[in-house]
């Protein structure tokens, strides 16, 4: 098979990695910027090195979502799967971006690749995606809650005769270590799937064999999605955080560290695909709870839901009809 093909696909897994990068820079740096631990180029930069690092621990991450989501055919068909799943996946990141809704582009991306195939009469393992997205979706933002909740309730209670001033202070400090600890996990969790669409176009296009990740595939997957965290998503930064509740520094570690534990724990320990977007999210309001649970917008956080909800059949659907569009155009 030509190269062109497999380089337009390769180029469309690279515009969602980017796409990735800037829709979820928010995830690791949101909480810093809005208690002032970082400035936003400081946050942003400091993110994006973190995130090319966390990109090389994701192997089993990769592996889920280049095997265990489909089962693509050999040949051109095969290749305009992959293509029609980062179209729709790129289409409701940017416009999800738009709204300043942060939702999850990995379930976008797995989305796509179900609606394409199912478009194309291909298989879709929907064992594993119950078993290594839909659990995890579900458990994933219930744990970040709970956590979140508990590790906010020890550090009030660890601190509780110390001066504010102080605590606040060396909190702020402490926020560069957990927003890297958070961007790490971004690049492991995120720019290891895309790596696995890559690896699934190489693999049906003929130009890959075997279980081995290509070096080179997870580098330019890293740099991507670095460059992409870089240039910043500021819309959806405003509403992660400010919009759902007003975080001091402590509570801004707290929910940082809570998400980025879930996300070393999913991608290292079980190889599952979870959002980064859900995990800080349910974190951020479950250390927010601790306040009073009136201090959490849940107006805001029920429309964030709701993006979360309509995630996979909005991508699926997108990537549909890119499907049919290409198939009539090109096969």
């Amino acid at each position: 098979m030509e190269w062109l093909p497999i380089g337009i696909v390769i180029a469309l897994a690279m515009g969602f990695n980017y796409t990735n990068g800037f829709h979820d820079a928010a995830n690791a740096i949101a909480t810093s910027v809005s208690t002032r631990a970082l400035t936003p180029r400081v946050a942003l930069g400091m993110a994006a090195v973190a995130n090319l690092f966390g990109a090389f621990f994701g192997k089993k991450v990769a592996d889920t979502v280049g095997k265990g989501i489909i089962d693509a055919p050999q040949g051109s068909v095969g290749l305009l799967i992959c293509a029609a799943a980062l179209i729709g996946a790129i289409g409701w990141n940017l416009l999800t971006w738009w709204y300043g809704l942060p939702s999850s582009s990995s379930h976008a991306l797995i989305g796509g690749l179900g609606g394409a195939a199912l478009a194309a009469g291909a298989t879709v393992k929907w064992a594993g995606i119950w078993e290594k997205v839909v659990i995890p979706m579900v458990a994933s933002p219930v744990v970040g809650i709970i956590v979140g909740y508990l590790a906010m309730t020890a550090i009030l209670w660890l601190f509780r005769r110390a001066q504010p001033g102080k605590v606040s202070r060396g909190f702020r400090y402490a926020q560069t270590a957990s927003a890297a600890a958070m961007a790490f996990g971004h690049g492991l969790q995120d720019a290891s799937k895309t790596a696995g669409v890559v690896v699934l176009a190489l693999t049906v296009g003929g130009f890959h064999t075997g279980s081995e990740v290509p070096w080179w595939v997870l580098l330019m997957s890293a740099i991507v999605i670095s460059l992409g965290t870089y240039a910043g998503g500021w819309r959806i930064m405003r509403t992660l955080g400010r919009r759902i509740i007003h975080l001091d520094p402590p509570h801004g570690f707290a929910a940082e560290s809570t998400a980025a534990g879930i996300l070393y724990v999913a991608g290292m320990g079980f190889g599952a695909p979870i959002s980064t977007t859900h995990t800080i999210t349910s974190a951020i309001m479950g250390v927010g709870s601790t306040k009073r649970l009136s201090a959490v917008r849940w107006g805001v956080a029920g429309n964030i839901v709701g993006a979360w909800v309509f995630t996979f059949p909005g991508a699926g659907l997108a990537a549909a009809l890119a499907f049919y569009i290409g198939n009539a155009i090109l096969l």
